[in-house]
């Protein structure tokens, strides 16, 4: 298997699992303080529907919209590096940087810490920029 491939399908699995967790901790601190805005799932519980979202969801959710405007320009822009054939000795750094820094945003994002949370979007951004460039490098 290509180096490039590897990285690649590596980052994927370990972003998927990123946004598997936010979505477990929106649920699990919905179901320990048994607090739901949406009226099916507060019927559900038995319980009438919250004003608003508990703060903690409100800050996931807020992380969550940030990984969807991100991590799917990343996927495929990583797609196209490995097509075309973009340096491999970089794909690791690039791949794992941009994951790494995806999970120190949503950490960051999480407990409110700034300028961590800038600093790791940042990173993340500079990785694809960096992927833009290798591609046209190899295209031309």
């Amino acid at each position: 298997m290509d180096e490039a491939v590897y990285w690649y399908a590596l980052a994927t699995v370990l972003l998927f699992a990123k946004m598997f967790a936010t979505s477990l901790y929106q649920g699990f601190h919905r179901i320990s303080k048994m607090t739901f805005k949406t009226p099916e799932d507060a019927a559900l519980a038995g319980k009438a529907p919250a004003q608003e979202e508990l703060p903690q969801v409100q800050k996931a959710s807020k992380a969550w919209s940030n990984d969807l405007e991100n991590i799917p320009i990343f996927l495929g822009l990583g797609v196209a590096y490995v097509l075309v054939g973009a340096s491999s000795g970089l794909a690791m750094w690039l791949f794992m940087l941009f994951t790494a820094s995806r999970y120190c945003h949503t950490l960051c994002y999480l407990n409110a810490l700034q300028p961590w949370r800038t600093i790791s979007y940042g990173v993340g951004i500079v990785c694809m920029i960096i992927m833009c460039i290798q591609i046209l490098v190899a295209l031309f």
